[in-house]
């Protein structure tokens, strides 16, 4: 019978280490970059790298009876939970990888049969957090260690979760406020207002709707591409940079990230209002290029777009649109998409 240790406790007995990479580890399952998670388990989440262990019993390691985390996301949290419940588990894999991938990377096919229950799943996780301790990235503000204070959000939501993967109505007074929300920015992005349109050579999504949506919303389409250029009414503007190019991505071959930092100043050339484009830095788990008022938390940064103040640009969004274009095009001339990147090759690559 497997339990939860505390990410402090690692090496006090043989352990398990989801979402995250520690040394002594009896078994790593993560997807971060250069995790030494086995090749034949490895997965787009590391709750998938979590699953396929249970499919494989006599993986070395696995016997393991402690696991931990050294933060808590969605992601790790239902990869912890899946070895600690893996018949559940197992029973509910399909939802749980969504979940999971909803969680981390905002992607999902709303066409799914079970979309809508991942999304109510995922909003419970979220309003609980929130309500009962602190919010994603939160701890520093209040000079905790995530690492620390995580281990107090898996001790509410371990006994927890399986009722409401079973019966999600036992959550609805927590789901509903952001499942509400999300859904009807979902019907504005699928209705006549909107607009996309995909660069997949550079794996580029651009948005055109008339006002900044939640992640869940915004995200959801956008599977199997890296970048996202939202272009809102009132020449608003952010490009982010997904956090499927901060992990190992295993489904598909990726390009590396750029630096956003040369077209922050390429934009700046062209800017006349009052603001400055800033970008967040190349290993940021989402680095953002927008323009800067106040510099925003690392916790705003994660919140969800309509959370934040987004200012107006003096240009128009055509030519915002082709200056990303054009960043991205040339800074990918003779790179060809592959999987399992190093940080070394990304920086090689930018310079």
């Amino acid at each position: 019978m497997r339990k939860f240790v505390p990410f402090g406790e690692l090496r006090r007995q043989p352990t398990i280490v989801v979402d995250s990479t520690g040394l002594g580890a009896a078994l790593t399952l993560a997807h971060w970059r250069g995790a030494a998670t086995p090749l034949h388990l490895r997965d787009d989440t590391s709750a998938g790298s979590c699953l396929r262990a249970l499919h494989q019993p006599a993986t070395p390691g696995l016997a393991a009876e402690a696991v931990t985390a050294n933060h808590f996301d969605i992601d790790g949290f239902i990869g912890v939970w899946a070895l600690l419940n893996p018949e559940l588990a197992l029973a509910h894999e399909a939802l749980l990888r969504l979940v999971a991938a909803l969680g981390d990377f905002r992607e999902i096919d709303w066409q799914n049969p079970l979309a809508n229950q991942a999304l109510q799943l995922v909003c419970w996780l979220n309003a609980e957090e929130k309500a009962r301790f602190y919010e994603p990235f939160g701890a520093p503000a209040r000079r905790r260690r995530e690492d620390e204070a995580s281990a107090e959000k898996f001790a509410w939501f371990l006994p927890r979760f399986a009722e409401v993967l079973r019966h999600s109505e036992a959550g609805r007074t927590a789901w509903q406020p952001e499942y509400a929300r999300v859904q009807q920015a979902v019907a504005v992005l699928q209705g006549p207002l909107t607009q996309r349109a995909n660069y997949p050579e550079i794996g580029l999504v651009v948005v055109r709707t008339p006002a900044p949506v939640p992640y869940y919303a915004l995200f959801g389409p956008t599977a199997g591409f890296d970048y996202v250029l939202s272009l809102y009414d009132g020449q608003r503007y952010e490009l982010e940079c997904k956090y499927t190019t901060w992990i190992d991505l295993e489904s598909r071959p990726t390009l590396p990230r750029l630096p956003l930092a040369a077209l922050a100043t390429r934009l700046n050339e062209l800017e006349k209002s009052n603001y400055r484009w800033a970008a967040d830095g190349l290993t940021d788990t989402g680095p953002l290029l927008r323009l800067a008022g106040r510099p925003l938390t690392k916790a705003e940064r994660y919140a969800d777009p309509d959370g934040r103040p987004i200012y107006a640009s003096s240009l128009a969004a055509s030519a915002v649109e082709a200056e990303v274009v054009a960043y991205l095009r040339q800074g990918y001339l003779g790179v060809q998409p592959k999987k399992y990147w190093t940080w070394a090759e990304v920086r090689g690559v930018g310079q």
